[in-house]
């Protein structure tokens, strides 16, 4: 499964030949400046929340593209108004896709979109299909929740957690995190971008080798395969 990073937390993973984006910020964010959104190809836009820093990019890739946007109700509802269709999931609900399943599981954070409209409550996905499971966790703190992930769903080939403090958990609670979900391979999102989440990236890796977890730091535009 190849992986790409655009920065915050947008990435697009390529899963059953469909490109799935997550919470595009790409555009207003200069350390992405290199990134023509107009070049990204999708199939599924999946938004954890509402905020700006995940859905600025949102409606101009899924238009570009014919792109089907998976989130909660209200934020599907909203796009709806703008012509883009969607499927609304809530909490602890699944379904099941051309590219594989999607489960909408808990995130402690807060919601709402760029003109003050309620987003609903925040969340994470769970992704799989024969071969492959992983976990999109949006923006959250360490929540006991996340226990119950390996309990519902397939063995995590690997996550994507949010590890720059301030706003959502740091690495030291990340680490914590991705024992609750027993994942051995995290690769980081939401540190860096300005400065309330700048990390210490050795001391970030160092948290969770302590706890035998490898933490991948992506830079912009950089692919790998998982």
């Amino acid at each position: 499964m190849k992986v790409t990073y655009y920065g915050q937390s947008s990435f697009i993973l390529e899963m059953n030949g469909k490109s799935l984006v997550f919470d595009p910020f790409i555009s207003p964010n200069p350390k992405a400046a290199s990134i023509d959104v107009n070049s990204l190809k999708a199939d599924y836009v999946l938004l954890s929340h509402g905020h700006a820093d995940h859905v600025a990019d949102a409606e101009t890739i899924a238009k570009n593209n014919g792109a089907k946007v998976i989130s909660n109700y209200e934020i599907v509802s909203w796009y709806g108004e703008k012509e883009v269709t969607g499927h609304p999931l809530n909490h602890g609900g699944k379904w099941k896709f051309d590219f594989g399943t999607v489960k909408y599981v808990n995130a402690i954070h807060s919601s709402v979109l760029p003109d003050g409209t309620y987003g609903g409550n925040p969340g994470g996905f769970v992704i799989w299909d024969e071969g492959k499971c992983f976990y999109f966790a949006g923006d959250t703190a360490l929540t006991w929740d996340m226990k119950l992930i390996p309990m519902t769903c397939p063995k995590l080939d690997f996550a994507i957690l949010p590890i720059g403090d301030n706003f959502t958990m740091g690495y030291e609670d990340a680490a914590i995190a991705a024992e609750f979900i027993d994942c051995d391979k995290i690769v980081a999102c939401h540190y860096d971008t300005f400065g309330y989440i700048e990390i210490n990236h050795d001391a970030a890796k160092k948290a969770f080798e302590a706890k035998g977890k490898e933490l991948i730091l992506l830079d912009i535009g950089q692919s790998i395969d998982l």
